[in-house]
Parts: structure tokens; sequence; C-alpha cells
């Protein structure tokens, strides 16, 4: 053989090995999803599990459902996993995407730990629990049922029960970046000042180690696509089996900044771990280097620019699937709001997936974050209780949430609490308390808070924000006005929005008459939605004090308990039917108002049946111009208003079928159309 081709081959040979090497020294994960054993508590017969696929919830089809007495108690997960040989000597760690609401797990038959908290990640060590080289059996208790110390005690949504996102197996080294603090990435890129100019940052780097004592060096590499922008090395001395943390700070000139939609660009944080000349851990981080303040007389503004903010609420839930969603159904869902043109979102009311989060940083959407703090807003009961183990908990999930989220770029506000009351046990000092410690966990960003009354609570947070729904549960829209105004003129020093503004509809209720329905009946007709959104959205964005809103909601959710609609357990103020198939007449009233692309929609197509031999026609486009036709004859041409709203009194019908025809007048050559019968 060839003397050069015994060379290449001993060439290949020992960079595969060398690469071999060091990926056995990094960390490895692996994800445990799949098939896992499930029962009920009560099922303790032999043979009494099933096969279930996790992510999943057992409340897919009984909340669904619309039974208000869905299953909420204990169910049992258990799935084998085989420890390699190869993990001696190393540390293995479980870890929970999110588990609705209590969760026991046990390696083997011994308890490991317990969680309580159904939206937050968590992670154990079972690094002394495992039989390497055998099969392990892990069970998972989960429970939904009601407590009186976690949050939320009660909420206009449904608690599915279930190990309802990802699970995971870690293996990292003795020492290493810790995932244990609260399950937390374990660096943290804190933006102290960020400017055109230049950024400093300070990466915080939590480590952990199970072994002697080391001395180690941590690198830090900022990237960009294609460079290492600056990086930094800091030498770290461990004891044995104790913890530490390194701090390493970070100039950047003339950075290129994360500026929403029109750039959500962000770096790379490479942080590296060694042991010599040996890479011994890494975690990579996003950088999304912003600065934002919100005024009281003129909103948000984004790198100095103000931006106002298009705002939708979103729960984590879909039809048929209760909250065990996949990546595909987060990606769905953000395609939707970007064609809407969406540029912010609260995510309600409670800590959402990691990849959704992710999402919201790729595509530039200022978000929301919040605790599920949640009161009855309408019904009954409270949502605090004054006692310390409920007290406890909300800080240990508010912690959770900064932490698990610090450095995600479109994160900008921290949400305290939504629709609290003051009767009884009096929130006002706690949520004085968890104010605090937002600041303290991280003092960049401002914390918020949806209230639905006055009272003190309301001076709290930094900005606030109110839950109004003129024109649905009560009045018209015109007392929105009335009350920003009132609100503005009375305390000009706050920072005032809107979280939650909205109305039922059913794409299947459709009359060409305009009345406002009774909410808790069974008739929501589309065009009283449309309606509504119209004028609200006019009186919001007419008063530039308003910092950001929120419509209620993006999608129609499940809340078990409602009966009203066309069908029983659903919250339809969606502007997108709960199965993501229909978008309702609002839907692109929004987006001729948000999304510069161009386009053309009539509302109430599905209002097809005419009685009189008149009928008004209401186009939302953002076209220069648009012409009308009935059954091949122009009725003529209009330029939409400030609001993108054309609109055609007392257009002539004939017997049987109208064929109803809008055209733009000028490129790009866009039409919309249906059939009308009289």
């Amino acid at each position: 053989m060839d003397l050069k081709m015994i060379n290449l081959k001993t060439l290949i040979l020992a960079m595969f090995s060398c690469y071999s090497m060091l990926l056995q020294a990094e960390r490895r994960e692996f994800t445990l999803d799949g098939m896992w054993k499930f029962r009920f508590s009560h099922q303790v017969e032999n043979g009494s599990a099933i096969e279930v696929q996790v992510p999943h919830t057992w409340n897919s089809q009984d909340a669904l459902a619309g039974n208000p007495a869905y299953k909420r108690g204990i169910g049992n997960y258990e799935k084998s996993i085989f420890a390699d040989n190869s993990w001696k000597g190393k540390r293995v760690f479980l870890r929970f995407g999110g588990v609705n609401s209590v969760a026991s797990v046990f390696v083997n038959g011994k308890f490991v730990g317990e969680h309580r908290g159904g939206y937050s990640a968590f992670v154990f060590e079972v690094t002394d629990c495992l039989k390497y080289g055998d099969d392990n059996t892990l069970l998972v208790r989960v429970n939904n049922s009601e407590q009186l110390d976690i949050m939320p005690l009660v909420g206009d949504f449904n608690f599915y029960g279930g190990i309802y996102r990802e699970v995971s197996l870690m293996i990292t080294n003795d020492a290493c970046i810790t995932p244990l603090d609260f399950a937390s990435p374990g660096v943290y890129l804190t933006q102290s000042s960020v400017s055109k100019d230049e950024a400093k940052v300070e990466a915080l780097v939590k480590l952990s180690n199970r072994g002697c004592k080391k001395t180690l060096r941590i690198e830090t590499k900022v990237k960009d696509r294609q460079h290492i922008v600056v990086q930094n090395n800091e030498t770290v001395t461990l004891e044995a089996d104790a913890e530490g943390k390194a701090i390493l700070p970070l100039i950047i000139k003339k950075p290129h900044l994360w500026n929403g939609k029109k750039d959500p660009f962000m770096y790379q944080v490479e942080v590296t771990l060694w042991d010599d000349d040996k890479m011994t851990d890494k975690v990579v981080q996003p950088l999304g280097l912003r600065y934002y303040h919100v005024d009281p007389e003129k909103g948000f503004f984004l790198n100095g620019e103000h931006l106002t903010l298009q705002g939708v609420c979103r729960h984590q839930d879909r039809h048929e699937i209760g909250n065990a969603l996949r990546m595909c159904h987060h990606e769905e869902d953000v395609e939707i709001m970007m064609e809407m043109g969406v540029n912010a979102i609260r995510l309600a009311h409670y800590q959402q997936a990691e990849e959704i989060y992710d999402l919201m940083d790729k595509n530039g959407i200022v978000t929301w974050a919040e605790i599920p703090f949640v009161g009855p807003g309408g019904y009954l009961d409270k949502g605090f209780v004054d006692s310390p183990a409920f007290r406890s908990n909300g800080r240990n999930q508010l912690m959770e949430l900064i932490r698990q989220n610090y450095n995600h770029p479109s994160i900008c506000f921290w949400g305290i609490f939504n629709e609290l009351k003051e009767s009884g046990d009096n929130p006002n000092e706690y949520i004085k308390e968890l104010n605090l410690l937002a600041h303290k966990e991280d003092h960049t960003r401002p914390t918020t808070a949806a209230s639905n009354q006055q009272g003190d609570m309301n001076f709290i947070t930094n900005l606030i924000c109110w839950n109004r729904y003129d024109g649905w549960y009560g009045g018209m829209p015109e007392s929105l006005a009335k009350f920003l105004d009132s609100m503005h003129q009375k305390h000009p020093e706050i920072c005032i929005g809107i979280s939650e503004y909205g109305a039922g509809a059913s794409v299947y209720h459709q009359t060409d008459s305009l009345v406002r329905p009774r909410p808790v009946s069974s008739w929501h007709p589309e065009n009283w939605q449309t309606f509504y959104h119209i004028e609200n959205w006019k009186i919001i964005h007419e008063r530039p004090f308003v910092w950001g809103s929120f419509v209620w909601n993006m999608f129609d959710f499940g809340a078990a308990h409602r009966h009203e609609g066309d069908r029983l357990g659903v919250n339809d103020k969606g502007l997108v039917t709960f199965d993501r198939k229909v978008k309702k007449d609002a839907f692109y009233f929004y987006k001729a108002n948000w999304n510069t692309e161009k386009m053309i929609h009539i509302a109430g197509k599905r209002c097809n049946k005419a009685i009189s031999k008149e009928r008004d026609l209401i186009v939302f486009s953002n076209c220069k111009e648009i012409e009308l036709f009935v059954n091949g004859k122009s009725i003529g041409k209009q330029r939409p208003d400030d609001y993108a709203i054309v609109e055609w009194k007392n257009i002539p019908l004939q017997k049987g079928c109208n064929h109803i025809v809008v055209r733009s007048v000028t490129k790009p050559f866009l039409s919309d159309s249906f059939v009308v019968e009289k």
C-alpha cells in the first residue's frame, strides 16, 4: 500500500479519535420523549398501564369537551432507561421542561425530588441513583389537583395534567457549568450598558464541582455569524464538592443591535470550561443587544426610536391536543402572528415553553413574560392565600421564570400578577415583595402587571396595564377612551397600558345587523367582534401614552367551565379558531393595519344570505385604491381610510346569486370575492 495513503488513514483515524475524545469530554444530552407507560393512581391492577407519547396530557378530551369536572388527580408515568457503563465517573441529570403541577420523581423506586409548579423547567441530579450497565426505572407521579400552596390557585383556563413538555437526560463531567441553578443554563448575560457605539456585557458563569479541588479556565467568546467579536478568559479554583462562579466582562464596539422585527440580530455567546487543554463543558446562549424605555407620555422606545407595540396574548393549548404542544405547533402560531403583523406578545398567564421564547427572539417580537399569580377575574374564589407556603412557591416560580429566561433579548417586561383582588387576604405587601425580588434578580428589565380594578396594587410595578372589555362585558368601546383619558389625567406620571381587550366570536354565527350579544349566551356573532376591535384599536392607537396593548386573545383556547358561544369549554375571544384553521374577520382588520404587505379582505363573507334588496359592505385593505364589482358591474372606487377600512352602503342585490368582487386598482393587483344569495 502506498505510504502516503497509510499516513492519510493514520491522520484521519487520529483526527476522529481526538474528535471522539472531545465529544466525550463535553456534556451530552439525550431526549427521553416518546413512549412512556401511563396509568392513573387509582388504577392499581397489574397491566392497567397504557402507552402514551410524551409530551402528553390526560385532559385533552375531558377538559376540551367542556367538562368542568375534568380529571384532576395523580397520573403515573414510567419509562426504562439504560445507563451505559461509559457514564460511570460522570454526572447525570434529568431535566423536565414542564409538568403540571406537582412532579414527584423516583429512580429505581427511590424518591429523587419533588417540583411544585406547572409551568417552569426543573432539574434533578440522579448520578447516585442509577445502576450502570443496566436498565433503570424512571417513575414520575404527576398531580394536577387543586393546591392552596401553588400558583395559580384559579384561572380562566384549563389546568391540564401531565408531562406536557420535553424530558431529557444530561451527562457532564464532575465540574460543569451548573444546570442546578433553578434549571437555568448557568450563564447570565447582563447588558450593563448598551448604545449604538458600545455595549458592555457581564457574563456570570455559575459552576458546580462534584470531585476533588480543581483549577479550571473559563473561555467566553462572543460570535457573530462568522467571526469572534470579543472574548475573555478567567481562571477559577473550585473547592472539592463545592459551587463556584466567575464574572467575565465583555465590551463590544459598534454593536449590531437586536432591533425587533426590523432586524432581530443576535450574537452567540459560547462559554467553555477547560481543564488544562481539555474542554470539559460548553454552553451556548443568545445575546441580543438592545436598549429600551417606556415614557408615560410617548410610550415604548426601542434603541432610541418609538415603537407602537401591536400586541396579542397567547395561551399554550390547542384543539384536541391540550397543552402537549410540539415545536411545529409553536412555529405555526408564530407564523400566523407574523402574518397579522404582531410585534409584541404577552405570554399569559404563566411561563411558557422555551421554544416559544426562542421564536420570539428570532422573529423580533417584544415579549412580556409572567408568573401565574392569577386572580379569579369575574369568577369566585381568590388568587392569593396569605400563607408562608404560597408565598414561598410564588417567589420560587418568579426566580425560575427569570433565571431560565434571563438571556432572551425579546423579553422586555416581567409580569407580576393578573386580576387580583384586595378584599380578604390583601396581596399588596406580597406584590411589593415579588416586585423587589424581580429587580434583585434582574435590574435591567421593568416589571408590569395586569389589573382589572382600582386600588393601591396599580402603583407597585414599574408599568401597569388594565384588562378592559368595553363593549363586551358592559358599556360600549367609547368607555375605554374615557377610562384611559381619566387615568392619564389623574396619574400622568405612570406608564399605562392595555393588557387585555377582546370579544367572543363564532365563525358559525353570522348576521347582517349589528347588535351587541350577551357574553354568556350561546350567540356570539362574528360581526360584533369585528366592530369591537375596530373601535377599540382606534381608541388605543390615538393615545400615544398607551405604552402597549395586547389583544385577548390571538387564538381561541380551552376553559372547561365556559358554556357560551358555539360550543362548551372554549373561550372564543381568539382572532383565530382553536384549531388554527380559520382566521376571523378581526384578524384581517389588524393585518391591514399592522402588516405592510398589501392585502384585501371582505369582512362578513360568511354571512352569505341576504333578506333585503341592499347590503352594506366593509373591506379591509392597505392598498392605495380599490374597486367594487357586483355581478360584473363596477360600483365605484374608494381609498381606504386611516384604519385601512373601505365601506360601501346600500349595495343593490338581485334575486338569486350575487357575485361580489373587490380589486385593487394599482399594482400589486389583488382581489377578494364571495357569493351572497338573496
